[in-house]
C-alpha cells in the first residue's frame, strides 16, 4: 500500500501545480479594477532579452482604477510602455518621463461577458490537466495491479482515493471560476 500512497501523494502535488497555474492564469484576465497581476508578467524586450515587467520596475495600484509602474531603470521606460500598447489588455499607458500610469477603463457588458468566456475556458483547460494526471496514476495503478505489485483490492481502494482526490482539485478549479466570474461581472 506504501506504493499507492507514493502514487496518490505525486499527484495531489501534479494537480496542487494545475491548481496554482490556473490561478496565474486567472489573475491576468482583466476585471473593472486594477491589479499587479495584469501587467507583471508581461514580456519587455530589455536590452534585446525579453524580461518579465515584475523583474523590471515595481506595480503598484495607487487608485481602484489605476496602475503605476515605476521602472528601476530610467532607460526601459519607452520600452515598457511600448509593450504595454502592443499587449491584447486593451491598455493606454500614460509616460510622465519618471513612472508609467495606466488607467483601467470601465468593462462594457460585452466585454464582461466575452472575459466570462474566457474564464471558462480557461478553467476547463485546468480541469483537463488534472484528468490527465489522474489518468497517468490510474495507469500507474492498473499496471502494477497487472504486474502484481498491488492486490485487486489496493489498486481499488486506490482508485477510489484518486477518484476523490480529482474531484476535490475540480471543485477548487470551479470554485475559482465562480470568484472570478463574479469578479469580471461586477460593476
Amino acid at each position: 500500500m506504501a506504493i499507492a500512497a507514493e502514487i496518490l501523494s505525486d499527484t495531489r502535488t501534479r494537480m496542487t501545480s494545475s491548481v496554482e497555474a490556473l490561478k496565474r492564469e486567472l489573475a491576468v484576465i482583466r476585471t473593472g479594477r486594477a491589479s499587479p497581476g495584469l501587467v507583471e508578467s508581461l514580456m519587455i524586450d530589455y536590452y534585446g532579452v525579453p524580461t518579465p515587467l515584475n523583474q523590471l520596475a515595481s506595480i503598484s495600484v495607487p487608485e481602484a482604477r489605476s496602475l503605476m509602474v515605476q521602472p528601476w531603470d530610467k532607460q526601459s521606460l519607452k520600452e515598457v510602455e511600448k509593450s504595454i500598447m502592443k499587449s491584447d489588455l486593451g491598455l493606454v499607458p500614460n509616460n510622465d518621463g519618471n513612472v508609467i500610469r495606466i488607467n483601467i477603463p470601465a468593462l462594457t457588458e460585452e466585454r464582461r461577458r466575452e472575459l466570462v468566456r474566457l474564464v471558462s475556458r480557461k478553467v476547463e483547460d485546468g480541469h483537463v490537466s488534472v484528468r490527465n494526471v489522474r489518468r497517468e496514476s490510474l495507469e500507474t495503478f492498473r499496471g502494477l495491479e497487472k504486474e502484481g505489485d498491488l492486490s485487486q483490492d489496493e489498486s481499488r481502494r486506490a482508485q477510489n482515493d484518486l477518484q476523490q482526490v480529482t474531484d476535490t482539485f475540480i471543485d477548487q478549479m470551479d470554485d475559482l471560476k465562480q470568484e472570478k466570474e463574479a469578479e469580471v461581472m461586477e460593476v
